[in-house]
């Protein structure tokens, strides 16, 4: 069954890749629109997570809120379809503005690793050509459930010479070992790591399990971070690609101190584009000592 479902997947994706960019962001926004007005799990998380995360906001504001998230999400699925589809540069003419290219650059002159560090935020597949283009890269990844759709992002995720490495032991340990010899690598912040790999920090006025994965790595200046986004434009034409340091909290021997910086800069991006982030993620699953679950 799961070899007919990952067949099925495959091809659907490669569907989606032969259709007009236009259209593939229709039909994104008209998925998204679905889950918006259609009772499911995804809408139910995506509020309860806006409504802990911003509390003040007005309740119709923050409907409106969730229904751009859930096109937004919509619009990622089918573009994210395309990026695994399509040559690398097809989806890298995509990328319209460049802000803060220097600040990558400076990374790979210091001689040390440099962790490239982003979250569930704008398009990471786009995001990943990117990057991969800049430099070679071992991009760290949950490898999808399905085994057909996991062979085809190993292949997609790798055209321009990079590696990729699942989060495994082994996989960890590749990441680390890259690091510690000049390379690159490339982290998602906010996946919600096992208690004992991560902290409780402030994040969106609640709290947040937060990875020490990347801090740890970070520590004491081994390695040098670079934060990278790619966020929708406005008018539906590409992809805006930003970068920036990591700030010098991160750099911190102190965990909680490097953890909460970390957490800070990806608050700062989803209040910047906050239907731009995969609210549908069960971002606050483990909670604190005494507190009760949202989900």
């Amino acid at each position: 069954m799961d070899k007919f479902k990952g067949a099925l997947m495959v091809g659907a994706l490669r569907l989606f890749a032969l259709l007009p960019w236009r259209t593939v962001q229709w039909v994104g926004t008209a998925i998204g629109w679905l889950m918006w007005k259609l009772p499911n799990r995804s809408r139910e998380v995506v509020r309860i997570n806006l409504a802990k995360c911003f509390p003040d906001m007005d309740a119709a504001e923050r409907e409106r809120l969730a229904g751009r998230s859930l096109m937004d999400i919509g619009k990622t699925l089918t573009e994210s379809a395309c990026a695994w589809i399509w040559p690398a540069q097809r989806s890298l003419d995509l990328v319209r503005e460049v802000e803060g290219l220097d600040v990558l650059k400076d990374a790979l002159a210091s001689g040390k690793g440099v962790v490239g560090i982003t979250s569930h935020l704008g398009n990471w597949e786009v995001l990943n050509h990117f990057y991969c283009n800049q430099c070679k890269p071992i991009i760290f990844y949950r490898p999808p459930k399905l085994k057909a759709v996991d062979e085809l992002l190993r292949k997609q995720r790798v055209q321009l010479g990079n590696r990729v490495a699942a989060s495994t032991k082994e996989g960890i340990l590749s990441v680390i070992k890259e690091v510690r010899k000049g390379g690159q690598v490339g982290i998602p912040a906010d996946p919600e790591p096992a208690e004992s790999a991560g902290l409780f920090v402030p994040f969106l006025g609640t709290l947040a399990l937060t990875s020490k994965f990347v801090p740890n790595m970070l520590a004491g200046g081994k390695a040098v971070g670079v934060f990278l986004h790619a966020v929708r434009l406005p008018d539906g034409s590409g992809y805006k690609v930003i970068l920036e340091a990591a700030p010098e909290g991160m750099y911190s021997t102190d965990t909680y101190t490097s953890v909460a910086a970390m957490s800070a800069v990806v608050e700062k991006y989803v209040r910047a584009y906050p239907s731009q982030y995969m609210w549908s993620m069960k971002r606050f699953k483990k909670r604190p000592a005494g507190e009760a679950r949202w989900y």
